[in-house]
């Protein structure tokens, strides 16, 4: 019997796909290799039968995982403190695997009033169509949110901060609240989106949440060219329970864009502080600011939720939201978002490039406080005094046409 690996004459096409040669083995670089795979393929039927996609000690299918996406999971769990991780499309589709992991008809989950607001449409979704009650509550309710919890109270989602109206909430009571209600046959987990700490600036596990969500296109990329997330969890039976989802849904991540995401990482802590530096030069000086009547800045004192994010957190990022003078209309800030000439319109933050987008926060929040127009800017890597000498001469059509 001819032996299938032997070489033997083959006609020119096959040749073309069946080539003996094999690359000689101890290559070592920095960079992890991109492995590029659907079909995985195995040594034997034995192999094939015995495999289980589940365990990441080997391979079955492109579709969960090759050493390219099993390295970049490891590398984020490793950064939260966490112990299982699973890459998702985008941050969006890793708040849906979570959701759909864990609830189902009849089960209840709570939303914080300022969440990323794809987050808040998914939760009408689930209430509209699939039974699953949302119900939001205020993002400053701390231990009060025991008072909210049900007995069909499955997960309480949590945002520090919120990504646009920037109130930091209290994780550790909101989470002993959690445990507080939760029994042996019912737990309720709290999920928190980490996106804005990158991991770096907020530890989530340490203070007691379940989950933890990141929107690897900001900060882990930093080129504002990916879109991916991921889920992380110490806990095994909250991984097997996303796990599935997982797979039910069919999502997956390329191998490129995770090859761009780990080459991203060593530098982000880097990127991070001079983000969070930037930022505090330009809201500082937003802050004596005439034509502004508040700076929404977790590191400033008169943010919602500063005292929290002072015990809690070590640092801040390059975002942060500002509120003008209720006298400039919306038309007049918008005139003065056109002006800018370094801020770029555009949504998401993390990269280099400093951002500026407004926000109609009246029809996204209840009880909102204030009467003026909310900009958000994302602080990028330039020179924090060119970013202020253009906020400078925008504020100036500003005043024209006040």
């Amino acid at each position: 019997m001819t032996d299938r690996n032997s070489s033997q004459r083959k006609s020119f096409q096959t040749a073309l796909i069946h080539n003996d040669y094999k690359a000689p083995a101890g290559f070592g670089a920095f960079p992890t290799a991109i492995h590029h795979a659907s079909t995985v393929l195995f040594k034997d039927v034995a192999a094939l039968r015995s495999r289980n996609w589940q365990d990441k000690s080997s391979y079955t299918y492109g579709l969960h995982g090759t050493p390219t996406t099993f390295t970049l999971e490891a590398r984020l769990a490793a950064i939260e403190g966490g112990e299982h991780c699973l890459l998702a499309p985008s941050g969006l589709a890793a708040i849906a695997m979570v959701d759909l992991a864990l609830l189902k008809t009849g089960d209840d989950v709570l939303i914080p009033d300022n969440v990323y607001n794809p987050n808040r449409e998914l939760g009408r979704w689930l209430s509209e169509d699939f039974g699953i009650t949302a119900r939001f509550y205020d993002p400053l309710i701390g231990e009060r949110i025991a008072d909210m919890i049900q007995p069909n109270t499955r997960l309480i989602w949590t945002e520090a901060p919120g990504s646009v109206t920037m109130e930091v909430p209290d994780i550790p009571a909101i989470c002993r609240a959690a445990r507080a209600c939760s029994t042996p046959e019912r737990k309720v987990v709290v999920a928190i989106d980490n996106t804005w700490s990158a991991g770096i600036a907020f530890r989530a596990f340490d203070h007691g949440v379940d989950i933890v969500m990141q929107a690897l296109t900001k900060y882990q990329s930093g080129g504002s060219d990916v879109l991916m997330g991921a889920v992380i969890t110490r806990d095994r039976d909250l991984k097997h329970r996303i796990e599935l989802a997982h797979m039910r849904l069919g999502l997956g991540v390329g191998a490129d864009d995770a090859y761009l995401v780990m080459r991203g990482l060593p530098t982000m802590q880097l990127r991070f502080n001079a983000h969070d530096a930037g930022a505090r030069t330009v809201a500082n000086w937003l802050k004596a600011r005439p034509e502004v009547s508040a700076v929404l800045h977790p590191a400033l004192p008169d943010c919602p939720g500063h005292e929290t994010w002072q015990r809690d957190f070590s640092g801040a990022g390059g975002l942060f939201s500002v509120v003008f003078d209720a006298r400039y209309a919306e038309a007049m800030t918008d005139r003065f978002i056109d002006s800018l000439k370094l801020f770029k319109i555009g949504y998401s933050w993390g990269g280099a490039n400093s951002l500026c987008v407004p926000y109609r926060v009246a029809s996204m929040r209840r009880n909102w406080p204030h009467e003026g127009q909310l900009l958000r800017f994302n602080i990028g890597l330039e020179d924090p005094q060119d970013l202020i000498a253009d906020i400078e001469q925008a504020l100036a059509v500003l005043r024209q046409d006040g």
